[in-house]
């Protein structure tokens, strides 16, 4: 059995220290993998069903070969190694705003860091994916300037960010800039700690076509009960 409590990694970001730890889930008997703003929860490895929802809906709304992907935000890297799970995938192009996330995996802390880096389709970008779209240049040029699908899983819900630029995206005219990114029929598709929002649905809807909303239920150990996240997929005209 390993230790029952190690803080693998702490550093000093813009947003603030960030840390990861893992901790020996005695209940479960299983190791779990936490990521922590200051005192804030980003992300745990306990919780990843509606992470990995997020690249299988996705990606099952888009049809055809030798796709070209790109996931924003990195974070324990689930969204990213479930979209490798598909075959059809060509390209994998992880866009992460904090370089220390990117060196937790480069380091191979995570559990799926090694999945990562040894899959050569897979690549690891250090950028805001929030200027990049706003710029509206792409995301770099090692990047297709045509992409299949976008995925999305950064702030924990449209309303409810790390930080308060990120709020422009979740308006009309944010959402419009993925437009020229995509593929036509390529699909963007948002991870959230909430529940659908009508009010995002609708900022949606001005976008793109058709508009889907999944709630994600999974269990939760803790509570004893089944808790939710949400997927938005839309696709471009």
């Amino acid at each position: 059995m390993s230790a029952l409590f190690e803080e693998l990694d702490r550093q000093v970001t813009p947003m603030g220290a960030i840390s990861l730890r893992r901790r020996r889930e005695l209940s479960l008997d299983i190791d779990v993998y936490e990521a922590k703003l200051d005192d804030e929860f980003l992300m745990s490895s306990l919780f990843t069903v509606a992470e990995i929802a997020l690249a299988d809906l996705g990606l099952g709304q888009v049809d055809g070969d030798d796709l070209d992907v790109v996931v924003g935000g990195l974070g324990l890297g689930y969204t990213a190694e479930a979209a490798l799970q598909d075959p059809r995938v060509r390209s994998l192009h992880v866009i992460e705003a904090l370089p220390q996330v990117i060196d937790w995996h480069e380091r191979g802390l995570l559990p799926l860091s090694a999945a990562l880096a040894d899959d050569p389709r897979c690549h690891l970008h250090h950028g805001d994916f929030f200027s990049m779209v706003a710029g509206g240049d792409g995301f770099g040029p090692d990047v297709p300037s045509a992409l299949d699908a976008i995925l999305v899983d950064i702030d924990h819900s449209p309303t409810w960010h790390l930080h308060p630029s990120h709020a422009a995206f979740y308006e009309v005219d944010g959402l419009q800039r993925l437009v020229p990114l995509l593929q036509p029929g390529g699909v963007f598709g948002l991870w959230s700690d909430e529940l659908p929002s009508e009010d995002f649905t609708a900022a949606m809807e001005q976008v793109f076509e058709p508009v889907t909303t999944h709630v994600v239920p999974f269990p939760n150990p803790y509570s004893g009960r089944e808790s939710t996240n949400a997927v938005y997929l839309g696709a471009r005209r």
